[in-house]
Parts: structure tokens; C-alpha cells; sequence
């Protein structure tokens, strides 16, 4: 069993992570625990994006829809994807406009209210994708902004965990950029990452 870190040490993490870069961001959280409210769980499959990426939202710069990953790291940028899903970025990096797609979780806090949101029981069916996890997590455009380091959210470093790379998805530009990660082995990813 792993012990648990300090809070010192945990706000040392979460800074360093908040001024990473985005494809740096989206490695460090796999393992990591993000809740709202307490729903929540393990990070085990994340996407970086990056303002100068051609699939990123901020790559035209400023809008009124993206306007939150220009704002400080730290943040929650909150989108609607296809007008149905809601999907949850973390906004970071050492210069405005890149953020982290919280792609997949592992549930392990809040699974009684996850199943009664996502109406079905199978855990692996859960938060397996960035409108699936926003579903069961409650997560909706209210929270876009929220600092995600601040209650109603929590964000806890964890052990570095085994990590996979490969393309994004659900893309059209720049779909070779390895910028999609994922926990190996995990039974929770949104989808399995190609054979090497």
C-alpha cells in the first residue's frame, strides 16, 4: 500500500501540473483522482490539446465559447460536444490557451448516485468517455470556470501510473498527434489503444 502524500506535497504537484504543458498535463494525471461534490475517481484516459493545435478549440483564439482556456491553469473549460454531451477540460500550460480532455475515469467515489445518473450499473460503462464521465460526475456548463483545485471540486495526485500513448479520437485535423493517454490495461478507457 502506497501512503498517502501531505497536503504540502499535493499543492506542490497540482502547481507544477497546472504550468505544464498540456501534452505534459495530460500524462501526469493519469492515476489522479478527480471528484465533484465527492463523485468521482481515478483519471485513467486523458487528450492534450495546445493553441497552436489545428484540433483545439483555442486555435482560433478567443471566443466567447472558449473564452475560459484563455484564463488562468487551473480552471474547468466545460463544452457541449455534438449539442448533447457535456465534456470537462482541465485549462493548463505556461502560456493562455491549452487544456487537458478528462477522456475516462475509473469510479470509485459516488457509485450509487453515478448508476442512478447514467441509469444502467455496469462500472465499466460509467465514465467511460469525456459524456459519460460528465453525466455521472454532474458535471454541466454551471461548472465552467470553477477552479478544479476548489471545492465542489478536489483534485488528488496519485501514483504514477503505467501509461499508454496514441492518437487522439473524434477528430479531424492533426489526427496523428500522439496526444491521447491512457492507463495500461485499465477496463474503465473510453476505447483500447491500438496494438504498437
Amino acid at each position: 500500500m502506497i501512503a498517502p502524500i501531505s497536503r504540502r506535497e499535493a499543492l506542490r504537484r497540482q502547481a507544477e501540473l497546472f504550468i505544464s504543458a498540456s501534452s505534459e498535463a495530460a500524462r501526469t494525471l493519469i492515476g489522479w483522482t478527480l471528484t465533484l461534490d465527492g463523485v468521482g475517481g481515478r483519471i485513467v484516459e486523458t487528450e492534450a490539446y495546445h493553441f497552436e493545435d489545428p484540433a483545439s478549440h483555442s486555435f482560433s483564439g478567443p471566443t466567447p465559447r472558449n473564452a475560459v482556456m484563455f484564463g488562468p491553469p487551473g480552471v474547468i473549460y466545460v463544452y457541449r460536444s455534438y449539442g448533447i454531451h457535456w465534456c470537462m477540460n482541465l485549462v493548463c500550460g505556461p502560456t493562455p490557451g491549452s487544456a487537458v480532455l478528462i477522456r475516462a475515469i475509473e469510479p470509485t467515489e459516488g457509485l450509487d448516485l453515478m448508476i442512478a445518473r447514467r441509469g444502467l450499473e455496469d462500472p465499466r460503462l460509467l465514465c467511460s468517455g469525456p459524456g459519460r464521465l460528465c453525466q455521472a460526475m454532474g458535471v454541466t456548463h454551471d461548472q465552467n470556470g470553477f477552479r478544479v483545485d476548489r471545492p465542489p471540486f478536489a483534485l488528488e495526485p496519485g501514483p504514477a501510473a503505467d501509461v499508454v500513448v496514441g492518437p487522439r479520437i473524434g477528430i479531424t485535423k492533426a489526427v496523428d498527434v500522439p496526444w491521447r493517454f491512457g492507463e495500461r490495461g485499465s477496463r474503465y478507457l473510453s476505447k483500447p489503444f491500438p496494438k504498437p
